[in-house]
């Protein structure tokens, strides 16, 4: 009979290995959770901070997107989606259309928008800043769109 017992392991050892498994899968989806968390930090922390990039290169930049855009026959164009943590209020200035909502921009977003301000307003463009997606029912990201109608 010792030669079944081989065959076949008792549905307790079953459930156990099952359960192992099950407790294996969750630790690499927790790890891997850990990971992406961490990922997302590590760009918030980089986009808080002064990106090194100077005006000569942000305006090939930008050249660059408008003229595909226009080759597209585009009138505008999203340049940028921003986590709502990049804003003092996450957001809720832009989306209530409040005045002064530029005040609670930060880091790339500002450097962004003084950029057009001082460069791109002046050519006629225009800037838009909104709530871009609703993640259960609250603000998420926020697009900053570039336009020349």
């Amino acid at each position: 009979m010792a030669a079944l017992d081989d065959i076949l392991p008792s549905a307790k050892d079953n459930l156990r290995k099952s359960a192992e498994i099950e407790a294996q899968k969750a630790s690499e989806y927790m790890k891997k959770q850990q990971a992406a968390e961490a990922e997302k930090k590590a760009l918030l922390d980089r986009l808080l901070k002064p990106s090194g990039v100077t005006d000569e290169e942000r305006m090939k930049k930008a050249a660059a997107i408008i003229n595909r855009a226009v080759s597209n026959g585009l009138t505008e164009v999203e340049i940028a989606r921003f986590s709502n943590k990049l804003f003092t209020d996450k957001g809720r200035a832009i989306n209530q259309q409040e005045a002064g909502w530029e005040e609670t921009l930060t880091g790339l977003p500002k450097e962004l928008h003084a950029f057009w301000k001082q460069y791109l307003e002046p050519r006629g463009y225009h800037i838009k800043f909104q709530i871009a997606d609703w993640p259960d029912g609250m603000p998420g990201d926020v697009s900053m769109t570039l336009m020349w109608r």
